[in-house]
């Protein structure tokens, strides 16, 4: 049992417990009002008598977090994953809440929190005049959860205040596409070969920009008899990616298959690396249209001619997408050359994932709606990613419905315009003037 000792201004809730060594320990809780301390007696007491006692610790929730990272990371964060929770923590944690004591953390506290963070400026140098995004607060809150989840499984609080805390709301922004005109479009005037080849892979294959960069020939089958039997095809293995060398040592989850040497005479902190997918239903075959092998094709034998010209120099890693030199090409190569084709036709700005986007929802168009299908190409590990995240209607598309509703539907009332049979012909009305002068004079009349 549990009682409370009046101190002056406050009160002391005191009472015996045993530690995880089984050692005997008495505890004195001080609260500010009475009224505090006799809620405190009757948790201590229910807590004690339903074997659920968490011992007091002045663990702050920073310290408890580098436990987190420590334990759980590894296990279960890939190391680009690993890098990007290491970051908000250290950015959007640790700042706000981290002196916090970890077992005094409740659900006011947090929402207050996510309040506070929301209105708060980006810890981004490319965004100096932009808020924290809803985007940032949302992995804030998925981290934290799993976190105090861990808390509680290792017997380190006795609530967990993420049971209760809603989750913040978040819009995901829908992202800008060109329609097949503007790709091809941008193909036709597209003077980097690079851009072009992951432009095609991007749109044609669905592809995601790391596995176009980690693609190899020898997982790329556009042999003659391959393209005759309609049976040209790409297999997804590796994906290129750029990681922090601390990650990589720190996180045990996915394989690395190749580490690309640095080009540089300095240390880097990050490196190249072929590695496995995002997922488990990312290591996928993907058929190719046979225009697109015969292209290929073409490419193959470009990057050939380029081995001949560099000799020894030339770095062969097998890339199907590469510097001429053999030597791995970047994610900001391609992004920069795309912004560059973009700037110099004036063509309308997207980034380089909305080609995956265009690619999910013309496939949907020409297989109408088999959403299974598309999934196969796109490796999404779930079906309701492509219905959430791709459900692009162009407007193109939006005006084709109404037309088609007009032809189906109102032809049978009788009440149907004829847009085109209303449209006054100028040619026609100038000559009728001049052949009838007194009919121009008339019209005159009428507009006066």
């Amino acid at each position: 049992m549990a009682s409370i000792q009046k101190r002056k201004n406050s009160y002391a809730v005191i009472y015996w417990f045993k530690d995880k060594n089984g050692i005997t320990k008495q505890k004195w809780e001080t609260c500010a009002t009475f009224k505090a301390a006799k809620k405190r007696k009757a948790e201590v007491e229910n807590q004690l008598e339903t074997d659920q006692f968490i011992e007091p610790s002045n663990q702050t929730l920073e310290s408890f977090l580098d436990t987190f990272i420590e334990v759980y990371g590894p296990e279960n964060w890939s190391p680009s994953t690993y890098s990007k929770n290491v970051s908000a923590i250290k950015n959007y944690i640790v700042p706000y809440i981290g002196k916090v004591k970890l077992q005094d953390v409740n659900v006011l506290m947090i929402q207050k929190y996510y309040s506070k963070l929301s209105q708060d400026k980006a810890n981004d140098s490319r965004y100096e005049s932009s808020t924290i995004s809803s985007g940032t607060v949302l992995r804030v809150h998925k981290l934290l959860k799993t976190a105090f989840k861990c808390a509680k499984l290792w017997d380190l609080i006795n609530k967990d205040p993420y049971e209760k805390v809603p989750t913040p709301k978040h819009e995901y922004k829908k992202r800008d596409i060109w329609n097949s005109d503007t790709i091809l479009q941008a193909l036709r005037v597209c003077d980097d070969p690079k851009l072009t080849i992951a432009i095609h892979l991007s749109f044609a294959c669905s592809l995601r920009i790391g596995e176009i960069l980690g693609l190899q020939w020898k997982n790329v089958h556009i042999e003659d008899e391959d393209i005759e039997n309609d049976n040209a095809r790409l297999d997804v293995v590796w994906q290129l990616e750029e990681l922090s060398r601390d990650a990589i040592k720190q996180s045990k989850v996915g394989e690395i298959f190749l580490e690309f040497p640095s080009y540089t005479s300095e240390p880097t902190k990050t490196v190249k690396v072929l590695k496995s997918p995002k997922t488990k239903s990312s290591i996928r075959t993907v058929w190719i249209p046979n225009t697109l092998a015969m292209i290929l094709q073409k490419w193959k034998q470009e990057q050939q001619n380029y081995k001949e010209f560099f000799e020894g120099e030339y770095h062969d890693y097998d890339l199907v997408v590469c510097f001429e030199n053999g030597r791995p090409c970047s994610n900001n190569a391609i992004r920069a050359s795309l912004n560059r084709l973009i700037k110099e036709n004036d063509l309308p700005f997207v980034t380089f994932h909305s080609f995956r986007h265009a690619s999910t929802t013309y496939k949907l168009k020409l297989n109408h709606g088999d959403i299974k299908a598309t999934q196969g190409d796109t490796g999404h590990a779930q079906a309701d990613m492509i219905t959430d995240l791709y459900a692009h209607i162009l407007d193109e598309d939006r005006k084709m419905n109404a037309q088609r509703f007009d032809e189906s539907f109102y032809t049978q009332t009788g009440e149907q315009v004829d847009v085109k049979s209303s449209k006054v012909n100028i040619d026609e009305l100038i000559n009728a003037f001049k052949s009838d002068p007194a009919l121009l004079q008339q019209v005159l009349s009428a507009l006066k």
